[in-house]
């Protein structure tokens, strides 16, 4: 039972090392350490989501549709703070 309770937070700490290795090797990722706090709550938020969302009493079907919407969110969200598709004031670039 233990174990289960780390899984989400070992999943995003090794997504977070993707980026972290890349910077060590090139100039073209720069990220700070708030791009990797933010970064870790998308994905903690994500994970937990997630799980939250399977153990609701719902139908098959109704969960998976709530894990894309959510998995949609969290890309668009993603996507805004990187390069600012729609303009925002948080947008990245």
């Amino acid at each position: 039972m233990l174990k289960g309770n780390f899984t989400i937070p070992a999943i995003c700490l090794s997504l977070l090392l993707i980026p972290l290795v890349g910077m060590q090797f090139t100039e073209a990722i720069q990220w700070s350490l708030f791009d990797f706090v933010v970064m870790g709550l998308l994905l903690l938020g994500l994970g937990f989501g997630i799980r939250w969302i399977r153990g609701k009493k719902l139908k098959n079907q109704s969960k998976r549709n709530y894990i894309v919407l959510l998995i949609l969110g969290f890309l668009i969200l993603w996507a805004e703070l990187a390069v600012g598709i729609f303009g925002t004031p948080f947008s990245g670039s």
